[in-house]
């Protein structure tokens, strides 16, 4: 989900790991000259969803082994699903929609969350907790840990 930390944990586990760090959203704006607020507004969310996946495939696709950073919405596609689950370790990062909305609630350049960011991430919450879930392998919370806590958490669990 968005602001559950991704891109901070994303980096910082790629440095632990030495590996190198793919944001998805990052790529879809380099790859477009745009950001995703301006895609959504102008081609709509089919045209995002589109490039998400598509940047998803090369990355998982590449010979070097890299931490990806996948936008929250990336699970709703079921092939994304599949190749995350083939060609990776998929990592879910927890959080409440109520953590959620203090970390997100203000933020212009999301462009989902409208004028109600509590009811939109609850609803996110409710349509894709359960493929988060089914597609990790492993589930952390995130909530009431900072960014280098989650960091070790996940070292643990991947590398034992």
């Amino acid at each position: 989900m968005m602001g559950a930390g991704k891109t901070t944990v994303g980096s910082r586990l790629a440095r632990a790991l030495d590996r190198p760090f793919i944001d998805s959203d990052v790529q879809v704006e380099h790859r477009t000259a745009r950001t995703v607020r301006e895609i959504f507004e102008t081609d709509g969310e089919a045209a995002y969803r589109s490039l998400e996946s598509e940047v998803l495939a090369e990355a998982l696709a590449s010979e070097e082994p890299a931490v990806i950073a996948a936008a929250g919405g990336t699970i709703l596609d079921a092939n994304n699903r599949r190749r995350m689950r083939d060609f990776g370790t998929v990592v879910f990062l927890e959080a409440k929609p109520a953590d959620l909305v203090g970390r997100v609630g203000g933020q212009d350049h999301r462009p989902l969350l409208r004028d109600d960011p509590a009811g939109v991430l609850t609803e996110m919450d409710h349509v894709r907790r359960h493929l988060y879930e089914e597609t990790a392998d492993f589930v952390v919370d995130v909530s009431e840990q900072g960014p280098d806590d989650v960091v070790q958490e996940i070292l643990k669990l991947v590398t034992t």
